[in-house]
């Protein structure tokens, strides 16, 4: 299929997909099923990234980067997500894509030599700290207890957060606090840098999930014990929280729709292949009308969920919140990806639940797709919102009212 991806965005694309192809996958095929892969492996891919020019295709070149505008980006996001490891060798893997787009849009000169740069350059990793234990906020952010209270020069933060992604291997955590307790706190949140090692930040502990081996990125519990950090530690301005996240997550919803889409892809073609190899009542898997119709149902279904995110980047580009097009592509693409890995281990057999092959490795991490960055049901509340929203009442009485004959 061709999309009207800019031209510069397809040329990197496949500079990525040969990379990947060539050079990331053997390295994923050395740790399948077994242990995470060590940091000087993925240490020596993100040096051949840069050596084959695809690192940090998101970030201004001021910063190592190469400077991509969004659009360009996607195509490059999808051939990376083809492997595991892939996002985390060029260096566009959440939630470090999510939070060095947060502080090239809202931090400060400072914030960002100290850490938009080390985290472009892949020397650093960092967390976004929003997600709390009952009863804090999970898919209702307003109900956010953690708090940052000004005392003198410095934000002293309370509070406990869990799903804190990458949070016990992060440098610098991205909390977002209440800092305006009598606003609604969709108006009186902010977002405070606090770098790991600050006194009273606890790690408690990560929290077993399922996947997550391959790549060893844990989702970690953290305490926040009257935390002290420099008041220009604050991220955008005071209050802003709320706003600067909302800027940062409708991209990143995107750009994590492209990644998963790449793995439904290769985990599509490996299907392919193994069925057009696999012999069974007598003929091949690949010539059974029923693994035809299924493969055939998740080829439309797959250009689908890339068209509709490529629509709501447009309106993206074009300055435009887009919260309904995201939110449709958010949704639509998480169940689309998780129905095509499921097809694709389903017509591998066993050899799909194996770990030989990286389907079963695909099929542990792409559940949690439909529930990270928002889950199912409130991207369709805001759907379902928004549709009922300008219901004309004289338009629902022509509507509802039946005129017989």
């Amino acid at each position: 299929m061709e999309y009207d991806d800019p031209e510069r965005g397809r040329a990197v694309a496949e500079r990525v997909r040969t990379f990947v192809d060539e050079e990331v996958i053997p390295a994923e095929r050395e740790y399948l099923g077994n242990e995470s892969v060590p940091e000087a492996v993925v240490s020596d891919l993100q040096e051949q990234a840069r050596e084959r020019d695809v690192f940090a295709p998101q970030i201004p070149e001021e910063y190592g980067g190469l400077g991509m505008d969004f659009r360009e980006m996607l195509p490059v996001f999808e051939a990376a997500g083809r492997s595991l490891l892939g996002p985390v060798a060029i260096n566009v893997a959440a939630p470090d894509e999510g939070n060095m787009h947060t502080l090239e849009l809202a931090g400060t000169e400072a914030q960002q030599e100290e850490w938009l740069r080390p985290l472009a350059n892949g020397e650093a990793r960092s967390a976004f700290s929003m997600t709390e234990p009952n009863p804090g906020a999970g898919s209702d952010p307003k109900m956010i207890r953690t708090t940052a209270e000004k005392d003198g020069d410095e934000w002293v933060i309370n509070g406990h957060k869990w799903w804190t992604t990458q949070g016990s291997e992060a440098d610098v955590l991205l909390v977002m606090a209440r800092t305006d307790e009598d606003a609604h706190p969709y108006e009186g949140c902010s977002i405070i840098l606090v770098p790991a090692d600050t006194e009273g930040v606890e790690i408690v502990r990560d929290i077993p999930h399922v996947g997550g081996e391959v790549t060893g990125m844990g989702h970690a519990e953290i305490r926040y014990n009257d935390v002290r950090v420099p008041a220009e530690n604050l991220v955008g301005a005071e209050n802003d929280g709320f706003a600067i996240a909302q800027e940062r997550l409708g991209p990143a919803r995107l750009t994590h729709c492209m990644r998963y889409s790449g793995m439904a892809e290769r985990a599509l073609d490996i299907a392919k292949a193994y069925a057009d190899e696999r012999q069974a009542f007598d003929s091949k898997l690949s010539e059974k009308q029923a693994i035809r119709f299924d493969v055939a149902e998740t080829e439309m279904e797959l250009h689908a969920a890339r068209t509709m995110v490529r629509h709501a980047a447009r309106q993206i580009a074009a300055g435009n919140e887009a919260r309904i097009g995201v939110a449709m592509s958010k949704v639509f693409t998480a169940n689309v990806v998780q129905d095509a890995i499921d097809s694709a281990v389903q017509i591998c057999g066993g050899n799909g639940i194996g770990k030989d092959l990286p389907l079963a490795d695909f099929y542990e991490d792409v559940r949690a797709f439909r529930i990270i960055d928002g889950a199912d049901e409130v991207h369709k509340r805001v759907i379902a919102r928004d549709a009922f929203r300008d219901l004309d009442p004289s338009e629902v009485e022509h509507l509802t009212t039946y005129e017989g004959r």
